[in-house]
């Protein structure tokens, strides 16, 4: 015989956000914001410069 899975326990963030979702919609995807402290690891050539 197989063990049946115990239910899982209920919380009640998920149980909101799936009711927020069904009134409201998905919220839209997350953008992507580069990082402007990330620098080139190496300074360009001079000849790629001119």
């Amino acid at each position: 015989m197989t063990k049946r899975r115990k239910p899982k326990k209920l919380s009640a963030d998920k149980l909101v956000r799936a009711m927020a979702r069904a009134r409201l919609g998905a919220p839209p995807p997350k953008r992507v914001i580069e990082d402007k402290r990330r620098r080139e690891k190496h300074k360009p050539d001079l000849e790629q410069q001119q």
